[in-house]
């Protein structure tokens, strides 16, 4: 390359050409802004969340209950006896309880029978 020609597009980086002309235009590098997650106001008012999620377990599907105010053995005593109800196996990960198979509707039904407040979440 000359002197005069300018790098237009990189394998690495895609095209450069406009990210170029709004960095000139601006006078600023190209950054993207730092995005802060939104801060919780209550945390007592957010309940208890039940969620489904499968990414990063192979396809498998897990319902997380997430939001329990309880101590590691109220978790694991309460995870025991979701467990013996709805048939299936299940963990306690970072104070959230994961339980194996789509049981939201489930979970929701037996959690209030206990007298927990739940909300579903997610889609």
């Amino acid at each position: 390359m000359g002197d005069n020609d300018r790098l237009v597009y990189s394998t690495e980086q895609g095209s450069l050409d406009k990210a170029m002309q709004k960095s000139r235009a601006t006078g600023k590098k190209d950054r993207k802004p730092a995005t802060a997650a939104p801060a919780i106001k209550n945390p007592n008012k957010q309940g208890v969340r039940i969620r489904r999620e499968s990414k990063g377990r192979g396809g498998k599907t897990v319902s997380i209950v997430d939001g329990l105010t309880l101590n590691d053995d109220g978790l694991k005593k309460l995870l025991k006896t979701l467990k013996g109800q709805l048939g299936t196996g299940g963990a306690v990960k970072d104070g959230c309880l994961e339980i194996q198979g789509d049981h939201r509707e489930k979970l929701v039904l037996l959690l209030e029978k206990q007298g927990i407040k739940v909300k579903l979440s997610g889609g």
